[in-house]
């Protein structure tokens, strides 16, 4: 399951953590983060021992969005000990992100 991400505990829970993060900024309206949502859920679930796999409503937060510079969604952010490493901007397959995650770990 994936880690509900807030601008109250972004630095405790990404920036601070041991494991590489990836962070899926999405809103309830926007299409394509839903059609991504299962690719994040199934990721969450295989990688759960390895890496922490967290979502960030941009409706409800604005400050990690904003410092972060995320003008689109779906965005999704890569993070290893507490430093942006990657991104990705807009729907994507599976394969794409797991790319991404794998390379953090």
């Amino acid at each position: 399951m994936t880690l509900e991400i807030t601008d109250a505990n972004f630095e405790q829970e990404v920036l601070k953590s041991s494991k590489p993060v990836m962070v899926d900024f999405w809103a309830a309206w926007c299409g394509p983060c839903r059609a991504i949502a299962p690719s994040i859920e199934a990721l969450a679930e295989e990688y759960k021992d390895r890496a922490v796999v967290g979502k960030m409503d941009v409706d409800a937060n604005d400050q990690v969005p904003a410092q972060y510079s995320v003008r689109s969604i779906p965005t999704v952010l890569f993070f290893k000990d507490g430093e942006l490493v990657d991104k990705s901007v807009g729907a994507a397959p599976k394969s794409s992100f797991e790319e991404k995650l794998k390379a953090l770990l």
